[in-house]
């Protein structure tokens, strides 16, 4: 057995790096292959490793990470859309489960609060297989959404119950209760309320991604221990730290890309290795009273859990990989059932054949679900890229900034509105960018940060009168609705009643669903209405065009002193879509291009006729 801490670590490291290269050469998931290592070098196997406070400590922090990654990656705009679904579905995950649990466990011959807590076990479930999911990248899809949603709702349940059978046994008196309640009501008050403001503060102040990277972390930790303080179990604590950290860290921010890093890389690998030591191989040709209750408790998960997911896709009509999806998320079993064993058999509820029967289970049940979720992801995958062979994600944008080198923050920007192919730019002036615009066909963006984009509560976007006719529309469109999904801003039109009706139903759109509000703003003169309903977290986008194209307004020429005289204490940012030729753009539907208003007809004669007088 290693005992030096060194040799542990250079062992475990080891472990690290070859277990994945191994698996992908014998092609089984790496979360099998984690748990396996586990069970050959742990006190039950070789004896390689003696599974020391320090190994577990970690692990623990490596679920942690995987439920702060579930509640972090959350598509906020898609779970409002899906929010009714993924409840009523928590309620099937957790039902039908239970009551098939309570059944079985009665068949066995359990007493009532034993089959009650042995239900709970069966509706909870760990989201372990979700990092296969997140590397698919079909994480934003509606039954990965459902999925999870549900996911809080079958925890919350099942740790309630615990509670509940547990306080039988710890708490006496109704002053404890109340106490109960109380850290419950602090420990969501401190996650979900007081966390995102300090969060948002800190990131306005300091941008850079490592103290980002710093302040998740603690907040993750501080919220896991506020949840273990109120008897909620440290995982439901992580996870809604990230629900609540959603929008503040985009998926494809570098924040993010650090936190997948360090968890994928190390902590999430040592919690596996860690759930493998715990298995006692030695179990099964112990006697059959421990093997049939497993059975027993496998079969009963994976029928309640597969039934759950059933009900779902004949309730949401979804794809039967869908429903795999949401079977393959939800039957793989952890540190829920580990908190609810472990305490069960703490206080007498549970015996020690149940115990290790539970953990002959999370080792079967880990294995089938890593199977499932790969095969389910990666068709729901290949879905994913048929379909975007359709969307026009792939255009050349030119981004640029005025009076400033800012290229991270245009690259960041990039990232999160998920362009193929850009070229970054700054100009000395308005002057020098808006000839390179007009000199050139290509979508471009003049982008000025004012703050760190991920901060930004609402865009506020202003659409000019026949935008919809542009060329290019769809993708100026695309790249505020991925921009709101990533930092979770709402999303505000000021455009004229026609052009709204358009947008109405690109927002509907199935699978490229944005929750969006409207303003009335006729034309473009009233385009600083906006002005008087910012608030300081709000980031100004207006869609542009070039000359002698569709929604050209004579007014677009202003736009630069308009900046700089309302909105230069914000964020703003100006998209122009890809001019077709450059020639005149006949208006879609009338066949004529489009006219200046009569304001601004009026404006201009002004305009001439002061002009004149002072030359004469």
């Amino acid at each position: 057995m290693i005992t030096n801490p060194l040799a542990i670590i250079s062992f475990v490291l080891a472990c690290i790096l070859l277990v994945p290269m191994v698996c992908r050469k014998i092609r089984i998931p790496s979360i099998v292959g984690f748990i396996i290592i586990g069970m050959l070098v742990g006190q039950y196997g070789l004896g390689v490793l003696d599974g020391s406070t320090s190994i577990q400590t970690l692990g623990k922090i490596g679920m942690l990470y995987i439920m702060l990654q579930a509640g972090i990656e959350v598509d906020v705009n898609d779970f409002r859309q899906q929010r009714t679904h993924a409840l009523i579905y928590g309620v099937y995950s957790f039902i039908f489960p239970f009551l098939l649990g309570l059944l079985t466990s009665k068949l066995l011959g359990f007493g009532w609060v034993t089959s009650t807590l042995m239900g709970a076990m069966y509706g909870s479930h760990t989201l372990m297989t979700y990092p296969i999911v997140s590397r698919y990248g079909v994480q934003k899809n509606a039954a990965v959404n459902i999925a999870i949603g549900g996911s809080m709702l079958t925890i919350t349940l099942s740790l309630l119950v615990l509670a509940i059978l547990r306080s039988n046994f710890v708490y006496t008196d109704s002053i404890s209760t109340i106490g109960l309640i109380a850290r419950i009501v602090t420990t969501l008050v401190v996650v979900l309320l007081i966390f995102p403001w300090l969060a948002q503060r800190f990131f306005k102040r300091w941008s850079d991604a490592t103290s980002g990277f710093m302040v998740v972390m603690t907040m993750m930790m501080i919220s896991a221990w506020l949840a273990d303080w109120a008897e909620m179990e440290g995982i439901l604590g992580a996870f809604l730290c990230g629900v609540a950290l959603n929008r503040l860290v985009p998926n494809l921010s570098p924040v993010m890309q650090r936190i997948n890093f360090v968890g994928n890389n190390l902590f999430v690998p040592l919690f596996l290795l860690g759930v493998g030591m715990m298995i006692d191989v030695s179990l099964l040709w112990a006697g059959w009273t421990t093997i049939i209750i497993a059975l027993v408790m496998i079969a009963t998960k994976l029928l309640g859990k597969w039934g759950a997911a059933w009900l779902a896709q004949k309730s949401f009509e979804l794809q039967g990989v869908e429903r795999q999806m949401m079977f393959g998320l939800t039957h793989a079993t952890a540190a829920g059932t580990l908190a609810i064993v472990t305490i069960g058999y703490e206080t007498g509820i549970f015996s020690a054949e149940i115990l290790n029967a539970a953990v002959l289970m999370i080792l079967v049940l880990c294995t089938s679900a890593s199977f499932v979720t790969e095969y389910a992801a990666k068709q729901l995958a290949l879905q994913e890229e048929a379909r975007m062979e359709a969307d026009k994600t792939d255009d050349s944008w030119q981004l640029m900034t005025v009076g400033e080198n800012r290229h991270y923050e245009l690259r960041e920007l990039g990232e999160l509105g998920e362009l193929r192919e850009m070229d970054l730019a700054s100009e000395s002036d308005w002057a020098e960018a808006m000839k390179l615009i007009n000199n050139q066909r290509r979508a471009s963006i003049i982008y000025h940060p004012n703050q760190p984009i991920n901060t930004i509560n609402r865009l506020l976007v202003a659409v000019p009168r026949y935008a919809e006719k542009e060329h290019d529309f769809i993708s100026c469109f695309g790249i505020i609705r991925r921009l709101s999904s990533q930092i979770g801003a709402k999303v505000v039109f000021f455009t004229n009643e026609d052009t709204q009706k358009v947008l109405q139903a690109f927002c509907r759109r199935k699978g490229k669903y944005l929750r969006a509000s409207y303003r009335e703003m006729e034309d473009w003169e009233d385009v600083l209405m906006m002005a008087k309903q910012m608030t300081p977290d709000d980031m100004i986008v207006m869609i542009n065009a070039r000359p002698s194209t569709p929604s050209y307004n004579p007014l677009f020429d202003h736009v630069p002193d308009m900046l700089g005289r309302f909105f230069s204490s914000h964020s703003y940012m100006v998209i122009y879509p890809e001019q077709e030729t450059g020639n005149a753009v006949p208006d879609l539907l009338t066949g004529d291009t489009t006219q200046a208003s009569k304001t601004w007809k009026i404006i201009s004669a002004l305009k001439r006729w002061v002009l004149s007088f002072q030359q004469r």
